[in-house]
């Protein structure tokens, strides 16, 4: 089926541009950008088209862009399926305009063999209406002792190697791990936490947290645990990316790797770019993450950080957690919240703030996080798959939390009011998800 999209706004990332036009899809692929104002039949004659075998589709102005890729959904299988599956999962990314869900290994068990990795990928091929790419654990039980099959498991499919948020503490081992993964040329995903210091902490170090009573960490371990990764990759020459960057203090370190042609990029959550310490209020266990929720003067330079490119990408590091461990106490209660149907709606309030321009949001969510991991997806461009989201950037609501396709409702969005929705999905030009 050839399918035409007409009367878009379309949001090209790899341009920087945010346009009227036209795209026309077959075979899966974007076959060619078109300007405003092209004529149906016309095209469709000097193109070959029979429009019988032909679909058009009116976008009425609204805003047409690649789909999100997004790095580092936590979906619970193995080990519990409860609180998230992959046909959860895969209907909730859909309905959020994620066209890849990049998953983590954090599973129980880990994934950290070829024969865990290969339930997963079959699962997701079953159940999932998106493209499903698997991380793989570094090291076996994400335990920090002993790294995994890194050569069997990327032949078995795993596009990254990453221990989440279990820091590898022991030097030695990390160092070997990532000289190994560069001789395979396998990406690390690490999450930069120095892990004494920020061990049980539910706040960042802030007056805030002394008046609410509660563990805190200062922002300088995440800088701590950044200068020791990149002191790692001068040595070893790995291909390294940094999951979360959430605090002023890390920025420099990260630029000055980054100048010294490291092959470093590093991501940020939608939550740490649009909440901040002062969210958690009356010890809102919806609000606890990991790493904490951290000032607003943070916040203000990540946001930053990603305009500027030095952020390379944006995640919603979706982690469903079951209203059992989040109606504990807040130091007591699990940390995480889902994110795969609130990411657009929540990155569109740095749009409306006027903080972020669409090309680059999406720059963020769609191209470079495809690039990073060698895909051709995330671009409006001939050639591309036709992997796209069609959404109302202006249109207001209220979260409920009740509606959201997955099985946790852990957001801390419900009851706010948000703007932008989507409103159709399409993986490979074949519709996956179509609001009512």
């Amino acid at each position: 089926m050839t399918t035409l999209f007409i009367n878009a706004r379309l949001i090209d990332p790899e341009a920087g541009t945010d346009a009227p036009g036209a795209v026309l899809v077959a075979d899966g692929q974007i076959t060619e950008i078109l300007p405003e104002g092209t004529q149906v039949e016309h095209l469709f004659r000097a193109r070959n088209i029979d429009p019988a075998e032909a679909k058009v589709v009116d976008c009425g102005g609204k805003c047409l862009a690649p789909g999100i890729v997004d790095i580092g959904v936590k979906v619970c299988e193995p080990g519990e399926r409860h609180k998230e599956s992959y046909k959860t999962a895969g209907l909730a990314a859909a309905a959020g305009g994620v066209t890849t869900m990049v998953t983590r290994p954090d599973t129980n068990p880990a994934i950290d063999s070829p024969e865990t990795l290969e339930f997963v990928t079959r699962r997701a091929q079953a159940d999932t209406p998106v493209n499903v790419l698997p991380m793989a654990a570094l090291t076996k039980g994400r335990e920090g002792r002993e790294m995994t099959e890194i050569g069997f498991l990327l032949d078995a499919g795993a596009v990254a190697f990453s221990d989440c948020d279990h820091v590898v503490a022991n030097t030695k081992v990390f160092s070997r791990a990532l000289a190994y993964a560069k001789s395979c040329g396998a990406l690390v995903i690490a999450h930069p936490q120095e892990p004494v210091l920020s061990a049980g902490a539910a706040a960042s170090s802030s007056k805030f947290a002394t008046l609410r009573g509660l563990p805190a960490v200062s922002p300088m371990a995440e800088r701590m645990g950044l200068d020791r990764d990149i002191a790692l990759l001068e040595m070893t020459g790995a291909r390294y990316h940094a999951d979360q960057i959430t605090t002023a203090r890390a920025l420099p370190a990260l630029e000055r790797a980054k100048a010294n042609g490291l092959d470093i990029t590093a991501g940020t959550s939608i939550h740490h770019l649009t909440l901040n310490e002062l969210d958690v209020a009356d010890y809102r266990t919806f609000f606890k993450v990991k790493p904490p929720l951290r000032a607003e003067e943070d916040r203000l330079a990540v946001i930053e950080a990603v305009r500027s490119g030095l952020i390379d990408t944006i995640s919603s590091m979706h982690t469903p957690q079951d209203e059992e461990s989040k109606r504990l106490p807040f130091e007591e209660a699990a940390a995480g919240a889902v994110a795969l149907e609130t990411l657009l709606p929540a990155a569109l309030r740095l749009y409306h703030a006027e903080q972020l321009d669409l090309p680059t949001l999406f720059r963020a969510m769609s191209l470079n996080p495809a690039k990073r991991l060698g895909l051709a997806c995330g671009r409006m461009s001939a050639g591309a798959p036709a992997d796209l989201i069609l959404f109302d950037a202006d249109v207001p609501f209220v979260l409920d939390r009740f509606t959201l396709k997955s099985k946790s409702q852990n957001t801390p969005f419900d009851g706010q009011r948000m703007q932008g929705r989507v409103l159709a999905t399409y993986v490979a030009g074949a519709p996956v998800f179509r609001r009512d």
